[in-house]
Formats: structure tokens, sequence, C-alpha cells
């Protein structure tokens, strides 16, 4: 059993590095990408604050699909023109969101989220999943939270 308890008060590199070494202890043996995710958002939640939604899309036949989350129901199938999610998987780039509603083709999902952070995760230079976070709070998410995002998303490139 694995028992994780993050420090609130920790400085938030500190916390990102130490999320990343929790998902790396429930991800290195396991062969199951699914399971992986699954652990993976179950992590993020508990580490990351002030979240309503923090999960993955995949990368499937040319369009996002819903992967494990922690939040409400979501949307199930993304196109890449579409949101922030398609923005990502689409530029290969993060999209760090302060206000969903000034996002152009934003995707409602989830009426009480207002910033959003999705981090491409990459395999061999191709995007095979996304990490999308989502908060009910305007400019929640940092270049910070950004950056200790896109270490997870590199850690589990090769997980997923």
């Amino acid at each position: 059993m694995f028992d994780f308890a993050p420090d609130p008060d920790l400085p938030l590199d500190e916390r990102y590095r130490q999320l990343r070494d929790a998902v790396d202890a429930v991800t290195q043996d396991e062969p199951d990408g699914i399971a992986n995710m699954a652990n993976a958002a179950a992590l993020i939640a508990e580490f990351c604050p002030d979240l309503n939604w923090a999960g993955f899309y995949r990368m499937v036949d040319g369009e996002l699909v819903l992967g494990p989350f922690i939040g409400r129901p979501a949307c199930i199938r993304i196109p890449l023109e579409r949101g922030v999610c398609g923005a990502a998987a689409s530029t290969c780039e993060t999209q760090l969101v302060e206000d969903v509603h000034a996002f152009p083709g934003h995707i409602a999902c989830d009426a009480a989220s207002r910033s959003e952070l999705v981090v491409p995760v990459k395999r061999d230079g191709a995007v095979i999943a996304v990490i999308d976070l989502d908060s009910p709070s305007p400019g929640r998410f940092s270049e910070e939270d950004a950056s200790g995002v896109e270490a997870l998303a590199e850690l589990l490139s090769d997980r997923i």
C-alpha cells in the first residue's frame, strides 16, 4: 500500500518534486498505462490544491479520448481543433489559461472551471496524451505549476 501525505506548506517546486517521486513509485513497475494514469490522477488531486478536475485525455485515432480522472463527468471525445486540450495536443505545447471563458473554442465540461493547465505527454516527438488540470479559481496556475506538470509528463511518457 502507498500512503503519500503532501505537506501543504512546502514550496511549490518541492511539492512537485514529491508528486513526481510519488508517481514514480506507483508506476515504475506497472506495465498497464491505464492503471498508471489512474494513480497519477489520484496523486495529482492529492498534491495540488484548488482543483476541480485532474486527469488524462489519450490520443486515439487522431482525437483526444477521455482517460482516467478525478472530478465531475467530462467530455468523452475532443477534436484537436477544439478547446484547451485540443490546443495542447495539436501544438505539442503546454497551455496555461488564466480565464477559460476568454479562450477561443473553450469546451465547458464543468461550468465551475475558471482556469486550466494542459500539458502534452510526448513519446518519440508525438503527443500520446495530455494531462488536464482545471480549477474553479481564475489564474490558479503559474509557470511553476506548468514546469512541475511538464516534469511529470516526461516521467509518464513511457509508462502510459
